[in-house]
């Protein structure tokens, strides 16, 4: 009986011992792929919602991803001027865009170089504040060949977030690559219930219905924001003690 009262005192006092583990911000910086959306959008969901879910006590998540927005209109509208504000020493920050600073077309669009060097400015401004920054590759749109074959939508800009990432020395998720796997696993029917597909009549935000390739569903986004928490599961540590138990096998 007093070995076991030894026990237990003994138990008590290394818990009490232990450093408490020190709160933190996860931010995300992006685009509509990540975004939190709108009731007027749903189905529509970005893999930030779900995200926050598997989160132990010591972590917050905040999403400051924005529909539409590329590297430029990001920082160009100080959303992330709000990041640098609202971030402590020790934070850190998702950085995904690509979607739309690959198309010539939008208004928001960034030449290759100019993508690049954005992309290193985030990295060396959130080092400066002494934030810890991970690269994503812009999240995989779906899209099959004739022979039921994914392929690839951001090949170029994609590269530049991974060369990026390399010169600067900061983990890379490659959400291209993670993405492309994913749906040629559901294959080419099956993958159209990870986005928003909807026939007309079946959502009343979408009467007329939606063919959506790059939008993900709820299913899709928990699915995608599982993909990237198993990648910091192998490659931040510090995140990775924070994740919930159960969340990712």
């Amino acid at each position: 009986m007093k070995k076991l009262s030894l026990i237990i005192v003994c138990i008590a006092l290394i818990a009490f011992s232990l450093p408490e583990k020190k709160k933190i911000k996860i931010f995300i910086a992006g685009d509509s792929t990540a975004s939190i959306k709108e009731t007027k959008a749903y189905p529509e969901t970005g893999w930030g919602m779900p995200f926050v879910y598997f989160w132990d006590s010591t972590v917050t998540v905040v999403n400051k991803a924005k529909n539409g927005r590329s590297t430029r209109s990001f920082r160009n509208e100080k959303l992330w001027q709000q990041i640098l504000d609202e971030s402590s020493e020790g934070d850190y920050v998702l950085i995904q865009f690509g979607h739309n600073d690959e198309v010539p077309s939008k208004s928001n669009a960034t030449t290759e170089i100019e993508f690049s060097n954005n992309l290193a400015v985030f990295v060396n401004e959130a080092k400066s504040k002494k934030l810890n920054s991970i690269l994503l590759t812009p999240v995989a749109r779906r899209k099959f060949d004739s022979t039921g074959k994914i392929v690839g939508t951001h090949d170029v800009y994609a590269q530049i977030v991974r060369e990026v990432a390399a010169k600067e020395k900061v983990p890379l998720i490659d959400m291209d690559k993670k993405g492309q796997q994913l749906y040629q696993q559901f294959g080419v029917e099956h993958s159209k219930l990870l986005f928003l597909q909807l026939k007309p009549g079946e959502h009343p935000n979408y009467p007329g219905g939606k063919e959506d390739n790059t939008h993900f569903n709820e299913l899709g986004a928990r699915l995608i924001a599982q993909s990237v928490l198993a990648e910091i599961r192998s490659q931040v540590p510090d995140l990775a003690h924070r994740i919930v138990k159960t969340a990712v096998k």
